[in-house]
């Protein structure tokens, strides 16, 4: 499957149209936006998103070993991320396993990476030796 392309006017992560293209935020669009920027904006949901980005799927108790924090507080945050729909749960038994299915997300986190890098790059070249 063929992602569309900014030529197409269509987003790569999904079927909507580009930024460029879509008319004004209004003020209710904006502060929803804000809000899930906020909720992303945690360096623990963060580390957690690309665990399970990496991963596909991962158990509460996987994930809190892998950021090396404890199962409930790992479970408070991924509740966070279930509350916008980023996440969705299945049981297995005792155990809740997570996956990414806001099609978005992925994209985002690249992005962001690649803003981040970006910025790291630039400033070390105004750098003096």
């Amino acid at each position: 499957m063929q992602l569309p392309s900014a030529e197409s006017g269509c987003s790569p992560c999904c079927d909507r149209p580009i930024l460029k293209l879509r008319p004004l935020l209004s003020p209710i669009q904006a502060g929803g936006l804000a809000a899930v920027f906020k909720v992303l904006a945690n360096d623990t949901r963060l580390r957690l998103l690309h665990a399970l980005v990496r991963a596909d799927e991962l158990c509460v108790t996987e994930l809190a070993t892998s950021v090396g924090m404890k199962t409930q507080a790992v479970s408070n945050q991924l509740q966070r991320l279930s509350d916008l729909g980023i996440l969705a749960a299945r049981r297995d038994g005792n155990s809740i396993h997570y996956r990414v299915v806001d099609l978005c997300v992925q994209s985002l986190l690249d992005q962001a990476l690649c803003l981040m890098e970006e910025v790291a790059r630039d400033s070390s070249e105004r750098c003096c030796p």
